[in-house]
């Protein structure tokens, strides 16, 4: 992933026949994306980007047409036109943007705070985290905002290492590998001090009159999706509304 700001976004390349070369976004979607994001090890898939935005490569457009599956090991065992033989240009350069940052333990948005640094992943202190990093962790997670963060291992002790550095986010990052760090650590901390945190935001009411009320759509790892109607009624309708009312509290206290 190239120009991205980190390992674990930018626009996506293959290595062939000894040279690099880009992805056409032609049937890109986040299928694809999640076969990039396990390949190099770097989280769920967050966005699957077309257009070149992170802007267009050179060489040769190798892959066009990918469709994987999502259980691939890698892009290139994935379904796709034959390679360079098409009319794509990089101007129709694919992307993706991987979470750095994933929770455990719990659900895609609530769990034990893990950070990927270089190829591990590492737990955070909770002495360490704080209101403005849980924001953005829910943020980068599609899981809108935070509503608890909590410590001692809340959700199981992890294994590995504790990350060794503190994080400084100002809250409006888009990615935890954007927040300021430090080295200096204040606390000697264990897996006994995991941090954990629950993040709001899994449903949403779509094109209706107000923002209670509209389409059920669920946040599934990384994408929002709808709900069938078979079998649907009130109890259901009351446990999606009592979230709304929950949410618009979390909104307006924190």
């Amino acid at each position: 992933l190239v120009d991205g700001g980190s390992r674990c976004a930018g626009r996506v390349e293959v290595l062939h026949r000894g040279q690099w070369g880009t992805v056409c976004d032609d049937g890109w979607d986040m299928r694809d994306a999640a076969v990039v994001c396990r390949e190099l090890r770097c989280g769920e898939a967050v966005d699957a980007l077309s257009d070149a935005h992170f802007g267009p490569g050179s060489g040769t457009v190798w892959m066009v047409d990918v469709d994987c599956s999502g259980s691939e090991s890698t892009l290139k065992k994935c379904q796709s036109t034959l390679w360079g033989k098409h009319a794509c240009n990089q101007s129709k350069d694919a992307g993706v943007i991987c979470s750095g940052v994933r929770l455990v333990g719990g659900s895609h948005c609530s769990g034990r705070v893990e950070v990927l640094h270089g190829e591990t992943w590492s737990t955070v202190c909770d002495a360490d985290f704080d209101q403005q990093d849980a924001e953005v962790v829910c943020r980068e997670l599609g899981c809108g905002l935070p509503v608890e963060v909590l410590g001692a291992a809340a959700f199981g002790r992890g294994e590995g290492q504790v990350w060794s550095e503190e994080l400084h986010c100002r809250g409006n990052e888009s990615q935890i590998h954007f927040c300021p760090t430090s080295s200096s650590l204040k606390h000697n901390c264990s897996h006994h001090n995991d941090v954990g945190l629950v993040c709001a935001d899994s449903v949403r009411l779509v094109n209706g009159s107000s923002h209670c009320a509209g389409r059920v759509e669920v946040l599934l790892r990384g994408q929002w999706r709808t709900v069938c109607g078979d079998g649907w009624d009130m109890r259901d309708a009351a446990v999606v509304a009592l979230g709304r009312a929950f949410l618009a509290f979390v909104k307006t206290h924190f």
